[in-house]
């Protein structure tokens, strides 16, 4: 089943991109290619901003994926606020509209501490990938505030070495038995310290997949 909030897939294509495109396949190399070709314009925009807040959240997903989408920076509340995101039958795995920006609050608030993103940084990323503002993107999106927050607490992910069903299938217990530490334990051996923030570019415009295949329900 396609998800369609809009309820013009026919007309307008997957989530009303630009290209019109209906193949999910290629609406996502259209997304991966907008991702390479804008994250550095992101990360050097978060690097000029002293206190990252919600807003920003919203400014980086624009800047990532406004090539792909019109509602590019809007979240759920905006795009679809009758709508709950659910995976795998999972209703409550992501925050519903309302609770967006409270969830994603939280999870900036710990992370902006040094300390906390230090000792927990599975719990925020768990936290911002349950926020999941947006339709689709918010996989990169997370990640590339995420390593922002590791960056200023001294410390990275290596995520090239972190095996991708490993990570998705862990930020998924995350995600439906949280505070129980899973994301944390599972990063702890992958911790390093910081890197330089093109270097770290690097190393996210070389995965794919960074996010989950979501389904809507109303």
């Amino acid at each position: 089943m396609t998800f369609d909030p809009f309820g013009d897939f026919d007309s307008r294509g997957y989530l009303r991109n630009f290209a019109s495109l209906k193949d999910i396949s290629k609406v996502k190399d259209l997304e991966y290619a907008s991702f390479q070709g804008n994250l550095s314009r992101a990360i050097n925009a978060l690097a000029n901003i002293d206190f990252i807040e919600y807003k920003h959240v919203l400014a980086i997903h624009e800047t990532l994926f406004g090539d792909v989408y019109p509602w590019a920076g809007q979240d759920r509340l905006l795009t679809a606020p009758n709508v709950n995101i659910s995976k795998g039958g999972y209703r409550a795995m992501f925050a519903q509209p309302p609770y967006i920006r409270r969830v994603t609050d939280y999870a900036l608030d710990k992370g902006r501490d040094p300390n906390v993103m230090r000792e927990q940084p599975g719990h925020i990323m768990g936290s911002l990938a349950h926020a999941h503002p947006f339709l689709d993107g918010n996989g990169r999106t997370i990640m590339v505030i995420h390593s922002e927050l590791a960056y200023r607490a001294g410390i990275s992910i290596d995520w090239g070495q972190t095996d991708k069903t490993d990570y998705l299938m862990t930020l998924t217990k995350e995600l439906n038995d949280p505070d129980q530490g899973h994301l944390d334990l599972y990063l702890k051996p992958f911790i390093r310290d910081a890197v330089e923030r093109q270097r770290s570019a690097s190393v996210l415009k070389s995965l794919k997949g960074l996010g989950e295949t979501t389904i809507g329900e109303e």
